[in-house]
């Protein structure tokens, strides 16, 4: 690691979504993504989606969540995982630490978010 290249990486963007401003802070740590996004200004409830390692089909990895903070609701772990799986898949899979914080979570709403954290990708 060069002495100019920063320990944690970060990257922040705010955009429309539907209306409605929606932030996205994407910072990797050395064993985790961490991936805020909010539409309130706060973390909201925090989510960890982890790779399932004993998926038999390699190519095709299982993922787990789990509500570490926060509402634990069955809208909250289908977001985390509509969010957060390609996050995982294209740094190693690697997990991913989510804060969410969401006035709209709509199929489109979250097809938009995906694209705001591609574009956020420090992975």
């Amino acid at each position: 690691m060069s002495a100019t290249e920063p320990l944690i990486r970060s990257k922040q963007t705010e955009k429309e979504v539907n209306g409605i401003s929606t932030q996205v802070v994407c910072t990797e740590f050395s064993n985790y993504i961490f991936v805020v996004l909010t539409q309130y200004g706060k973390i909201g409830t925090l989510i960890s989606v982890t790779p399932d390692s004993r998926s038999n089909d390699i190519s095709t990895p299982m993922f787990s969540t789990k509500v570490l903070l926060g509402k634990d609701e069955p809208l909250t772990h289908v977001c985390a995982k509509n969010l957060a799986t390609f996050v995982s898949q294209e740094a190693g899979n690697r997990p991913v630490l989510l804060g969410l914080s969401l006035k709209d979570s709509s199929v489109e709403a979250i097809k938009h978010m995906k694209d705001i954290i591609r574009s956020c990708q420090v992975w």
